[in-house]
């Protein structure tokens, strides 16, 4: 995208190069940065308990983690998926597979956590999402997302493709371990209930959390706190 963009990186309090670490890339919302879950959670809390590297990237107020048709300045798929984790494995000392990678991420960044996740299998093996934005269709005026793809009305078809509730095709039941979360009272619940009952209907296993709660950081905050759990489980339970 040919400019600087910042990241947050925590690793453990006891973090040496000597070992090597699983890393969750936890990604922001619309309206939000790179410092955002750091605000919502104490996160070197979670780095220390599960002896982890959390990454946190900047992906513009709006981008929804797309590689934008439209703006050459919008390509934050390639940013994350590959720019990114290839520059933290060589950076710090993760463990640089599939089965110590997971990604999760609020909101506009629950869609990326999945988006991401689905679509480059080869790079994640654990994805999640909180409250996340699963099916865009329903908001062709929000979160300049047709700023994005283009007008929905002129570009149904990049919709379609790009619309996480679409996407399950690229799922074996198999590959991926999946964590999905959204409070009852939140705008993307319906959504998030849709992608549950597809998801179920395909028989591909993941775990669906759902509580009181609307879209704010209060329930972001104790959601992650599942999240973390079930990724380190599945770390825990893929060591050599």
């Amino acid at each position: 995208m040919d400019k600087d963009v910042p990241n947050l990186v925590i690793t453990p309090s006891t973090y040496t190069r000597s070992e090597t670490y699983p890393s969750v890339y936890l990604l922001h919302g619309a309206g939000g940065d790179y410092t955002t879950w750091a605000r919502i959670a104490d996160l070197q809390q979670y780095a220390d308990r599960y002896s982890l590297i959390i990454v946190c990237p900047d992906a513009g107020v709006t981008s929804w983690y797309f590689d934008s048709p439209i703006d050459p300045k919008m390509q934050y798929e390639t940013f994350v998926a590959s720019e990114l984790v290839t520059w933290v494995d060589e950076h710090y000392a993760t463990k640089q597979d599939r089965a110590h990678r997971a990604i999760t991420g609020l909101s506009m960044g629950g869609h990326g956590g999945l988006y991401l996740g689905f679509r480059h299998q080869d790079i994640w093996g654990a994805v999640g999402s909180t409250s996340g934005g699963v099916d865009i269709r329903p908001f062709p005026l929000n979160w300049d997302i047709a700023k994005r793809l283009g007008s929905y009305a002129q570009n149904k078809d990049t919709w379609e493709e790009n619309t996480v509730i679409n996407m399950l095709h690229l799922l074996d039941g198999k590959s991926l371990d999946i964590i999905i979360d959204c409070g009852r009272h939140d705008f993307f619940y319906d959504a998030n209930v849709r992608l549950h009952r597809k998801l179920e209907k395909r028989n591909i296993p993941h775990d669906f959390i759902t509580r009181p709660g609307v879209h704010n950081a209060e329930y972001w905050r104790n959601s992650i706190a599942y999240q973390l759990l079930f990724f380190h489980s599945k770390f825990e339970a893929r060591k050599e």
